[in-house]
């Protein structure tokens, strides 16, 4: 359940490096989370993890 946000779902994402000859290994990118304490979109408050971007837009109110 973690390194996913918990308000829109945004998760870890699967690519590629490619060098500069064009080889190709795997990587991952991981959403920016933090564990916060505070109102979530549907009325309740708990801890969760939450992207930062939903931070920012103040879908996630603090307590």
């Amino acid at each position: 359940m973690a390194r996913v946000c918990s308000v829109c779902g945004k998760g870890t994402t699967f690519g590629h490096n490619v060098s500069h000859s064009n080889r190709r290994t795997n990587r991952r990118w991981v959403a920016n989370l933090k564990r916060v304490h505070g109102r979530f979109p549907d009325g309740k408050v708990r801890t969760a993890y939450v992207c930062v971007k939903c931070l920012k837009a103040g879908k996630v109110e603090i307590l």
